[in-house]
């Protein structure tokens, strides 16, 4: 059986989620199960993901996945190469998963890693360190040395978003996991249309924070159900933790240098609004991303040095018959110990489980972003998801 790994939010699972998942099936003429790194209850773009972790990997499991399992926080809210690192980490620490397969708008292997490759190559950094610049952002920088490198025509892949997570992908994969790409369809990333009846995850949000669930429905695997998470609910909290933070503090937290901590703070203090927070804070040199990413470290109390350099341990959040399948073989070749319920967590060791309990509280206050806070303890109450 040929197992397939697949990074992912799952923010909600859609038809898109869907369509990559049985083109790669497509792809290989043998039976094959598909195991997903996905990220918890706090994502990438720095916010609340739009419904906790255990519901998102039901909706996957009824999507097509066989076995989910959670990418910590720490990663799952990193930058891209953070969050690649981390994914792909643990997608080889399983010891069972044999291909990568991720989507891109080019749908090209060879030109990916030949991008992943200058960005590992010794030439990359001179090469970078001779672009950079002020009022200018660490992606400029990175595109201009990149075409410096390899010309205008390849370079240009990194302006599209799935292209530019895909090249991260293959700069971590370990030499004896293949990796697929599909071609993108559909509305593209952070899209406001439909296209091709694969609309784009943030308008699914969108549309379900604002009640619209029955113009939502077409395209989940499973009737929407529960309110919608939204960073909303959170904003008061979010400023007043920024206010009463010292610098040294805001500098503690990841990718804080240069200047971008003293700003944030600066800019905290003359907005309650999270968005106009983002607007005061952003500059040329940092992007929207990194500042709402920074903002989400601060309410989470994320230091860099909570950050391991590798995942400690494999956590279960669902499976079905062929997953469990999966899970066995796993059991003998895993590098990693692996949780499928709460109860096993205690056999981690020290390390890991200060990571998990970091796990623990980022749930907690994830709880809070619900029109209807929910009970704190989640993390050691909430079993897997089981298909039978």
């Amino acid at each position: 059986m040929k197992i397939i790994g697949i990074v992912a939010e799952y923010n909600p699972f859609h038809t898109g989620h869907a369509w990559h998942i049985q083109e790669t099936r497509r792809l290989f003429q043998k039976e094959t199960a598909v195991v997903a790194v996905m990220s918890g209850n706090w994502v990438q773009r720095g916010e609340c993901a739009i419904i906790d972790k255990w519901t998102r990997a039901e909706m996957a499991l009824a999507g097509g996945v066989d076995l989910v399992l959670e990418l910590p926080t720490v990663w799952a809210i990193a930058s891209a190469e953070g969050f690649a690192r981390g994914a792909i980490a643990l997608l080889a620490a399983t010891g069972v998963v044999d291909v990568l397969s991720f989507g891109s708008e080019c749908g090209e292997i060879p030109s990916l890693r030949e991008l992943a490759r200058c960005l590992n190559s010794p030439d990359f950094p001179q090469a970078l360190r001779r672009t950079l610049g002020p009022k200018k952002s660490f992606a400029q920088c990175r595109r201009q040395a990149v075409e410096a490198l390899l010309g205008e025509d390849t370079a240009a892949l990194l302006d599209l978003p799935n292209n530019n997570l895909g090249v991260e992908y293959l700069r971590f994969v370990p030499p004896d996991m293949e990796a697929v790409t599909i071609p993108r369809r559909g509305a593209g990333h952070d899209s406001p249309a439909e296209g091709d009846g694969f609309p784009s995850a943030s308008l699914l949000r969108q549309k379900l924070r604002a009640g619209e669930v029955i113009g939502v429905s077409p395209f989940l695997p499973l009737p929407w159900k529960g309110e919608a998470a939204d960073m909303k609910h959170l904003e008061r909290a979010l400023i007043a933790r920024l206010r009463s933070m010292t610098l040294a503090e805001a500098e503690a937290l990841p990718d804080s240098g240069d200047g971008l901590a003293a700003r944030l703070l600066c800019a905290a203090r003359q907005t309650a609004s999270l968005e106009e927070l983002y607007a005061l804070t952003k500059t040329r040199t940092y992007a929207h991303a990194r500042v709402r990413r920074l903002a989400l470290y601060a309410l989470l109390g994320l230091r860099e040095a909570d950050r391991p350099a590798a995942p400690l341990y494999i956590r279960v959040l669902g499976f079905n018959r062929r997953g469990r399948d999966v899970l066995r073989e796993m059991n003998r070749r895993a590098a990693l110990p692996f949780s499928v319920k709460p109860a096993h967590i205690p056999r981690f060791s020290p390390e890991a489980q200060a990571l998990f309990a970091l796990e623990e509280r980022f749930t907690d206050l994830y709880s809070l972003c619900f029109p209807t806070p929910r009970p704190g303890g989640l993390e050691w109450t909430t079993n897997p998801v089981v298909i039978k």
